[in-house]
């Protein structure tokens, strides 16, 4: 019978990565309504990160 421990990096990665895609997609909707271009792309540029980042960590740590 194997045991084998997990660990809650996977979770505690995924969760933080998803939060920061949240941030970013709410920072890229209120400056889009603000006619801020230029903030609302590094919104979209952060929400973009972190999606990757929640993919990578899930892979990562499976």
């Amino acid at each position: 019978m194997e045991t084998s421990q997990g660990s809650d990096r996977r979770m505690g990665f995924s969760m933080l990565f998803g939060v920061v895609g949240l941030v970013g997609a709410v920072v890229m909707l209120v400056a889009a309504l603000g006619d801020q271009l230029v903030l609302s792309g590094y919104g979209f540029a952060a929400a973009m990160l972190g999606a990757t980042l929640v993919v990578a960590a899930l892979h990562l740590y499976e």
